[in-house]
């Protein structure tokens, strides 16, 4: 019935707007991706992209382990919509002995379940919007990741009060407490940082720190 897959990086089950755009980014980055969706229609439009994408009506355990689902990696449950579905998927992937199995979750309440079943949980809608809500607050902002509460990283560009001046003439760190933990120009993606390196109006930088520290960096930015 299934393609035989001995060994697969990702699995993805459900082809939901979250689902398909996970799928289709992980293939495109190279990635050797098994989809699953119920429905057929979905699966003919992932397979512009992968051969290895499954109709599958019934997500028991016998079925999934035909797709050869279980030599994955990584399985992602993106079977927001029907709770107990995705909770049952997900005991079933856990069960079967996939190393990480990551579940897509509409409530909290939802992703307890999942949680305590032992899977990894994920909110993107709730995650997205709070994203949104930052980069709307931090104006300088390009893109706003929160890993908890309190500590985020930011990036934003590098402005001209900044051009031509070396890192650890900035007070980025001192004064402020963030790390650069990136930079991103013309050349590339700079990992290993100087404090001697000259910032440079075009470029971006990528930092750490609490969210109080990024919001006085950003209105000395301002001033």
């Amino acid at each position: 019935m299934f393609k035989e897959n001995k060994f697969m990086e990702y699995g993805i089950i459900g082809l939901g707007r979250f689902g398909f755009a996970l799928a289709k980014t992980l293939i495109e980055a190279g990635k050797e991706v098994l989809v699953i969706d119920s429905d057929e229609s979905k699966i003919k439009q992932i397979r512009q992209y992968t051969n290895n994408a499954f109709v599958v009506e019934i997500l028991d355990r016998e079925t999934l382990e035909e797709t050869g689902i279980q030599n994955c990696e990584t399985a992602v449950v993106c079977i927001g919509e029907k709770m107990d579905a995705s909770i049952l998927t997900a005991l079933n992937l856990i069960n079967m002995g996939i190393p990480r199995v990551i579940a897509k979750a509409v409530s909290f309440d939802h992703g307890s379940v999942l949680t305590k079943i032992g899977a990894e949980v994920v909110y993107p809608e709730n995650d997205m919007a709070i994203r949104v809500a930052n980069r709307l607050l931090y104006s300088k902002a390009l893109d706003f990741i929160e890993l908890n509460d309190d500590i985020n990283i930011c990036e934003m560009e590098v402005p001209k009060k900044l051009d031509g001046i070396q890192i650890r003439e900035s007070n980025i760190r001192k004064k402020y407490k963030l790390n650069i933990i990136a930079i991103e120009g013309k050349g590339g993606t700079i990992l290993e940082i100087s404090p001697d390196y000259i910032l440079k109006t075009g470029e971006l930088i990528v930092v750490i720190g609490k969210k109080n520290n990024i919001t006085s960096f950003e209105e000395y930015l301002v001033d």
